[in-house]
């Protein structure tokens, strides 16, 4: 029963009406409202970034300075015909200005412990920062190859042979790279000698910022200060050394030699030196004041060969190799005969035709022993025995391949004569011997890590010690002396020898002396001051004599 104005309730039960209750419409549902966004998680650094960062400031001004002056210094005193005295006052020069930087610091030391980021950019583990960041050990390795680089260059200044010259400017390159920039593993090395190019770059910037921040190079000294100086300077010199020269003769001949030409092909020439010297050397001073962290680049190991997949190749390689050797030892206790019996070959001829060939294969041999060394298991005491055994019965039989190759080519060099490139591949194949003996040392110790750096300077001091010997004048004292046993003599090759060889051609009689030594004269001119060479002074008076008297005799190609 309801009352009047109520609302009937349904009726219950099972068969009862089911009715739906009303809702009324209330206010629409808030909607959630999107949040501020996350925030983006740190770039991780390049392995730039990480590995060379760069100074962390502007150039120092006493930097700039010492710069400027070894680019001008350099720039005047190079000769680019003929080697002499001013290329290694250019490198005492460039030196002078990259010790500078690697002492004048664009920013303080950093502290000891610092924490280097991790592949997220988070910072990592604080480490101890080393006291160089060249990957040498101590700053000992840096300055010897910093020292090397200057005597490779002064060869120039001792010896006339322009092709040595350029030999050692080559490794003179290498060196100086790894004095600024360092690297103990194969990769940090080759990393290395990319960096000097990019250095450049890099530096454009950071001395622009030290010329523009530069407010004092000392106590009340102003940077601009110090340019006008020296300009002032230079200008007082050289108008009073062009006076001085107009008063006295001698006084000119002594200004004309130091003073680069004054001329607008000299101006030309003295610009793009400047060119070619400052960039460089900016580069180096960029990395000497921060140098990269080359510590460590090493290749990720690759998956260890089976045991059989590399034990079979060098088993028959090694029995390949004793094969070889055995023959090669008949060879040398049967001499000539023996290979007149056997190869049908006067033995000059046997000499000949194998050399290169031997060359070759201790190259390949060197590429296999680093290949197996790095894929061989080396987990068990027996994998570590089996790869000292058989590497090391690959190394000492590689001992023999050389020394038979420089048999070879000591009896080729007695048939048919000393020469440049038979003297240079020599020197290679000791070289290359004397890798073999380092190799053999690494496989025994199973460690190798300081065996790139050996690489590098066991060439430099190959080079060293060819240059050492005087090369030009070895080759015309072996050819005098093959002439001596035999009466023959090429002339015509002797004669494009450097002034190195004017000693021992002296040995020669007429008309041979006159004829080798007078096309060296003719090649000959007189040397300024900066183009000084020990080779060529020496040889000049004996020079100046048959250039007076060896013009009437006449001169055939060979005797």
């Amino acid at each position: 029963m309801t009352s009047p104005g109520s609302t009937p309730l349904p009726a219950s039960g099972p068969t009862g009406p089911q009715v739906t209750p009303t809702v009324r419409p209330g206010p629409a549902a808030a909607r959630p409202q999107p949040g501020p966004p996350a925030p983006a998680l740190p770039r991780p650094p390049s392995l730039i970034a990480r590995r060379w960062p760069g100074p962390p400031g502007a150039a120092h001004p006493l930097v700039l300075v010492a710069l400027a002056a070894a680019t001008v210094v350099g720039a005047s005193t190079l000769t680019t015909v003929r080697p002499g005295l001013g290329w290694l006052v250019a490198a005492l020069a460039a030196v002078a200005a990259l010790v500078t930087a690697g002492v004048v610091r664009s920013a303080p030391a950093s502290p000891t412990a610092t924490a280097r980021p991790d592949a997220t950019g988070a910072p990592g583990p604080a480490t101890t920062a080393r006291p160089d960041a060249t990957g040498a050990p101590g700053r000992a390795v840096q300055v010897a190859w910093a020292a090397a680089t200057v005597v490779l260059v002064g060869v120039g200044t001792v010896r006339a042979a322009g092709w040595l010259f350029a030999l050692c400017l080559l490794a003179a390159a290498v060196t100086g790279t790894l004095a600024v920039t360092g690297g103990r593993s194969p990769l940090g090395i080759l990393l290395a000698s990319t960096m000097p190019p990019a250095a450049t770059v890099r530096g454009l910037p950071w001395a622009a910022s030290g010329l523009r921040t530069a407010r004092a190079a000392g106590p009340g000294i102003q940077f601009g200060r110090i340019v006008n100086s020296l300009a002032i300077s230079a200008g007082l010199l050289v108008l009073f050394g062009v006076l001085f020269s107009s008063a006295d003769a001698v006084f000119a001949d002594l200004v004309t030699g130091l003073l680069p030409n004054i001329s607008i092909p000299g101006i030309i020439g003295w610009g793009f030196r400047v060119l070619l010297i400052g960039g460089p050397l900016l580069g180096a001073a960029y990395l000497v004041s921060r140098p990269p962290d080359l510590e460590g680049l090493r290749p990720e190991p690759g998956r260890p060969a089976h045991r059989l997949e590399w034990t079979i190749p060098l088993v028959l390689l090694d029995a390949l190799f004793a094969a070889f050797v055995l023959v090669q030892l008949t060879v040398l206790f049967g001499g000539s005969g023996h290979v007149l019996r056997t190869a049908g070959l006067t033995y000059a001829e046997y000499a000949r035709g194998g050399f290169w060939q031997l060359l070759a294969v201790t190259a390949l041999t060197l590429l296999v022993i680093a290949v197996a060394a790095r894929r061989a298991p080396k987990a068990t005491r027996a994998d570590r025995l089996l790869v000292r055994v058989l590497l090391g019965t690959l190394t000492a039989l590689s001992l023999v391949v050389v020394a038979s190759a420089l048999y070879r080519m000591q009896v080729y060099a007695d048939a048919y004569g000393a020469t440049r490139l038979r003297l240079v591949v020599a020197t290679t194949e000791l070289w290359l011997g004397l890798l073999f003996v380092l190799v053999g040392v690494a496989v025994v110790r199973l460690r190798a890590e300081w065996l790139p750096r050996l690489v590098i300077g066991t060439a430099v001091l190959a080079l060293l010690g060819l240059a050492l010997v005087n090369p030009d004048r070895l080759i015309a004292e072996r050819n005098v002396d093959r002439y001596r046993d035999t009466g023959s003599l090429d002339v015509s090759y002797l004669s494009g020898l450097s002034a190195d060889a004017v000693p021992a051609l002296e040995r020669l009689p007429e008309p041979m002396r006159t004829c080798a030594l007078r096309e060296i004269a003719y090649g000959l001119p007189r040397d300024g001051f900066w183009a000084t060479n020990v080779g060529r002074e020496r040889a000049r008076p004996v020079l100046d004599r048959v250039q007076m008297n060896g013009v009437t005799t006449s001169c055939g190609l060979s005797w």
